[in-house]
């Protein structure tokens, strides 16, 4: 038995390492994301066009890099190696290239390519030097065959970028508060691109359940729901569970039964937020906060009003069934409902806001020649600087997007196992100055997925932990795909 397991676990080893799953995170996000990013931000239209154009826009097509490179003082690029990095101090990086494009009234002008910045490598992924190399070979380059990689090279530092743990996005949770204005909150962080927006569902003492999102605070649901285009009381009553009805939710239906469109339900909403102009403007606007800020990662189209209503009635029902204790509140320690953050999600954070940051300057370069009375090329207006800049100041100091701190660390060498543990190292966002016990204490979820015993010693015990030897955290699955698969076993979307 014992040959035996020694025989799998060789097999298991010879296949796979133990970063292999934050090496294919960062393998996704060149492959996919990247292009996604690109995809959410592709039409730039300036404010300020030259006056004899009636229509301009600059669209960002295609984005690859290549294999990591060198320029050197003359102007000379070549191809580098992570130890020629570490040795002379510079980041082990790849060129990253973008197609632009520029339409006047709808004709393509130009067209170009051009480099809009480095982006720093990890080793063994992919595009690096390494990937793939014989033992023999690594030592040829100078590298540790036993190397697992998983790791940058930043100004010749070595540095990780350890795992996030947070609540699972898009899932709906349940939670028994006890004291406040409310007994039970309902809670969902919805996420689609760039945005990340919580959502809060309460029961207030005097029975309506009320909804909180972005500039909407405790607005009640059935309020949303109409102005939604969700008008019928039987419909809503319907959406919210078709076998049985609930009183709590009668109660709330009467008490907005004068609300019979969507205008009226739009304007309330408006008014209630306190957009104060017109009525046209208010329910326009009102509109697009619902379009892009209520639940995006189902759609921010406007035909989509109907399905997000659905998915409210819905929290609702699961709310009204954990109030009245026929389901048991969700348990937030539950691994179930967490998802770690790897290498290559962290870089697509940052990736997607310095873009943003990319793009408003183009846009101001772009305005003010224009102003001058000249018409530019966009090959003047991009500056390929920027954005290498501000990625590798956030990977050398690990000061993350959205004020998140020590993402990025030096890595630990002391020995082999303090490094492999450094890379396994999972980090929960949580403040270490509360006393959050129950975030702190050993789940029995952790089993066979985070290693029970390491943990440091005082007010960071139970947040940082590291992934068990075997663990591996699995990829991001394509939910389209498994739509059609259950439509094809007899799923029926209506229902």
């Amino acid at each position: 038995m014992v040959k035996q397991g020694k025989l799998l676990i060789e097999k298991y080893f010879e296949e796979q390492t133990f970063v292999q799953s934050n090496i294919e995170t960062f393998n996704h996000f060149i492959d996919v994301e990247l292009q996604a990013i690109i995809d959410e931000n592709q039409d730039i239209e300036p404010t300020i066009i030259p006056h004899n154009v009636d229509k301009f826009k600059i669209s960002l097509d295609k984005i690859w890099i290549e294999k990591p490179q060198i320029t050197e003082a003359d102007g000379s690029k070549r191809e580098i190696l992570p130890i020629e990095a570490r040795l002379r101090k510079i980041t082990y990086a790849a060129p990253c290239f973008i197609e632009l494009s520029s339409h006047i009234n709808d004709v393509q002008r130009e067209s170009f390519v051009t480099q809009i910045g480095n982006i720093p490598i990890m080793l063994k992924s992919k595009y690096c030097l390494l990937n793939k190399l014989s033992k023999d070979d690594l030592i040829a380059h100078g590298e540790d065959p036993n190397d697992p990689g998983g790791y940058f090279i930043i100004n010749g530092t070595e540095k990780a970028l350890i795992h996030i743990e947070d609540l699972a996005a898009n899932t709906f949770l349940v939670d028994h508060i006890g004291a406040g204005v409310s007994e039970y909150v309902g809670k969902m962080f919805s996420e689609a691109g760039s945005f990340k927006i919580p959502h809060t569902i309460e029961r207030m003492k005097d029975g309506i359940f009320y909804l909180t999102f972005t500039r909407v605070k405790r607005m009640p649901v059935i309020m949303v729901l109409k102005a939604l285009g969700m008008t019928k009381d039987q419909d809503i009553m319907k959406a919210i569970s078709g076998d049985r009805e609930f009183d709590e939710v009668l109660m709330n239906l009467y008490e907005f039964v004068d609300i019979k469109n969507v205008e009226d339900a739009m304007d309330k909403v408006a008014k209630r937020i306190g957009i104060t102009q017109s009525k046209e403007i208010r329910i326009e606007r009102m509109g697009e906060i619902l379009d892009k800020y209520l639940i995006p990662h189902i759609g921010i189209d406007s035909e989509l009003r109907l399905m997000k209503a659905q998915n409210l009635c819905k929290m609702i029902k699961k709310f009204i069934m954990v109030a009245n204790k026929e389901l048991k509140p969700d348990d937030k320690d539950h691994y179930m409902n967490k998802r770690l953050k790897s290498s290559g999600d962290l870089l697509a954070d940052l990736f997607r806001v310095n873009l943003k940051v990319l793009i408003g300057d183009l846009l101001y370069n772009f305005q003010r020649i224009v102003k001058r009375g000249k018409f530019p090329s966009i090959k003047v207006i991009i500056r390929d600087k920027l954005l290498t800049s501000r990625i590798y100041s956030s990977m050398a100091t690990g000061n993350w997007v959205g004020g998140r701190k020590g993402i990025s660390q030096r890595m630990q060498r002391m020995n082999f196992l303090d490094m492999m543990s450094h890379l396994q190292r999972v980090v929960s966002p949580l403040s270490a100055s509360q006393e959050n016990f129950k975030a702190r204490e050993l789940h029995s979820t952790h089993l066979g997925r985070l290693c029970p015993i390491e943990t440091p010693e005082g007010t960071n015990i139970g947040l940082r932990k590291n992934l068990a030897m075997l663990a591996a955290v699995s990829k991001y699955s394509d939910e389209t795909e498994i739509i059609r698969s259950l439509k094809n076993m007899g799923l029926d979307v209506a229902k």
